[in-house]
């Protein structure tokens, strides 16, 4: 496997272990996979997240109103990942579902990353929410 293979590989297992991390309710683990300065930018909210202090502090208040959402599926598919040194791409639709009966979300994501002491790390987080699942397909 060339290194640029296994940089795609890592990438693409940090994103599913992440999402899974976020099930389990495992922040500490989800955290792993971002950047102390990660810029997060999603349809759902309020602006863009800057820093991580502004992560943190937009999921502790979310928390604290017991707003977090409780899913039953979180999964990226269709991932698509590309890598040039220390720098990768990756590109992927979100399904989100909160229970079996209840139709799925779908949001298309763009995270780019760093490849910082051997761990592939999110500097930046992209996702916007997809009104038309045929968007998603």
């Amino acid at each position: 496997m060339t290194f640029v293979e296994a940089g795609a590989a890592a990438i693409a297992a940090g994103i599913d272990d992440m999402y899974e991390a976020f099930l389990a309710g495992d922040r500490p683990r989800f955290d792993a996979h971002l950047h102390a300065d990660v810029t997060t930018w999603e349809t759902h909210l309020p602006g863009p997240l800057r820093t991580r202090e502004q992560l943190d502090a937009y999921r502790d208040q979310r928390d604290a109103a017991s707003q977090r959402p409780r899913l039953a599926v979180l999964a990226a598919r269709d991932k698509r990942v590309d890598v040039w040194g220390e720098v990768g791409v990756a590109r992927y639709v979100l399904v989100a579902q909160a229970h079996a009966e209840q139709a799925p979300q779908f949001t298309r994501v763009t995270d780019v990353l760093r490849r910082i002491d051997g761990r592939w790390l999110i500097v930046h987080h992209h996702a916007e929410l997809l009104h038309d699942p045929v968007e998603a397909t």
